[in-house]
């Protein structure tokens, strides 16, 4: 950027210390209306003073040549956004990209030589961007919330992030206690982080992403950084044994509860490995057409009011009330593809569940595909390692998530 230097009395121009303000983005700096240093270190890409495209990857850096920086601030023009900086020696630095669309004005003030004050401002405005040219980051846990062992960090995209790499290096969990993790891209729209082994009860969790105008590539940027704070709650691991057609309960590793159950015919096998409770009901109505089944279809079928009932995939294979099946519970696999259980059972289920808490089928010759709901516990550690946009780098090898 180049600015429009505003020093003191003209007499006094040549001994004093001439400030530089500087913009990485392209292009050479080129201040105007003051004396130019014969050798200003760290030459960047620069823009005129009252310049409106300015690019909102950019980092801002004023440069004190042979003196001494006292104060740099950049804030809107507004005063509701000021983006972070340091000095060290000559140079100040900004800690952060800047905001679309935005009005900035930088001031910076340094000492010379001589001891004489020189001063430098200039103001600019970023390019505004339309909503395809950014992409927006929507977090599960929610702020607040209570989950199982099971959940993991659950990052979407409403924009395609083709430069995974650069996200994924802004993007930070931190627990206490500690847990090593690792981030796992299913697609340029969905990212999940995941501990090595399931979270233990009680653990307090950070979610940082530092995205907002970080380059997503294809000319798209992050449009809003987010912090999400979120507790792990007790264990409850349900294990469905499709063969005996029974699931047990443990909860903090104890048996709490046995209960007879119905799981997927043989023409609708209810699929093996381990699943996360995804979403809670109370009551829903539970329509095939909604899982592609026709309602020519003599598979079609469509419950109302269907209760108790937790998500398990996203193909709607459930945990579920099914007083239908009372007489098949604990004896004959008769369902669709979800567990059925009596109306007392279910109930009891549900209020001791939350959102990320395990259920693992087992006894199914029918294996659960990847990504159908929140399978990443069925990948081995290595697998998952490989799913990072940082695999292979340095920096690829997950430390342990530590609490501040």
């Amino acid at each position: 950027m180049s600015p429009v230097r505003r020093v003191l009395p003209a007499v006094l121009a040549a001994l004093l210390l001439p400030l530089a303000a500087c913009i990485d983005g392209g292009g050479v700096a080129n201040p105007v209306d003051a004396v130019v240093p014969q050798d200003p270190i760290s030459i960047t890409p620069s823009v005129q003073d009252g310049a409106t495209d300015v690019a909102v990857d950019t980092i801002v850096h004023v440069d004190g040549f042979d003196g001494e920086l006292s104060e740099v601030s950049l804030t809107s023009k507004d005063g509701s956004e000021t983006v972070p900086g340091e000095i060290h020696g000559i140079r100040w630095t900004a800690s952060d990209y800047l905001e679309a669309g935005t009005s900035y004005v930088l001031k910076a003030t340094g000492t010379g030589d001589d001891g004489e004050d020189a001063t430098s401002e200039t103001t600019f405005t970023t390019r505004a961007l339309s909503l395809d040219e950014q992409t927006y980051p929507s977090v599960a846990p929610l702020q607040g919330e209570t989950v199982g062992i099971g959940m993991p960090v659950i990052v979407s995209f409403d924009v395609p992030v083709t430069d995974r790499a650069a996200f994924e290096r802004r993007m930070k969990v931190t627990a206490q206690p500690a847990a090593e993790g690792g981030w796992y891209w299913l697609s340029d729209s969905t990212a999940h982080w995941r501990p090595k082994r399931y979270w233990k009860p009680g653990t307090k969790v950070s979610v940082d992403l530092d995205l907002n105008s970080v380059p997503a590539g294809n000319g798209v940027y992050g449009q809003q950084d987010q912090h999400i704070d979120f507790r792990v709650g007790r264990s409850v691991v349900s294990t469905v044994d499709t063969k005996r057609h029974r699931m047990t309960v443990r909860i903090d590793g104890k048996v709490a509860r046995r209960m007879p159950v119905t799981t997927g015919d043989a023409r609708h096998r209810s699929r093996n490995g381990v699943k996360v409770v995804m979403e809670k009901h109370a009551t829903i109505d539970m329509d095939a057409a909604t899982t592609g089944v026709d309602s020519d279809d003599p598979d079609y079928y469509n419950m109302k009011g269907v209760k108790w009932a937790m998500r398990l995939t996203n193909s709607g294979e459930f945990v579920h009330a099914a007083p239908w099946s009372a007489g098949s519970q604990g004896r004959a696999n008769v369902s669709h593809g979800c567990a059925g259980l009596s109306t007392a059972d279910a109930g009891w289920l549900f209020r001791h569940s939350r959102r990320g808490d395990v259920v693992r089928y087992v006894g199914s010759p029918r294996r659960l595909e990847p990504a159908n709901g929140w399978t990443d516990w069925n990948r081995s550690w290595s697998e998952w390692l490989e799913g990072s946009a940082l695999a292979g780098e340095a920096t690829a090898t997950p430390t342990p998530a530590t609490g501040a």
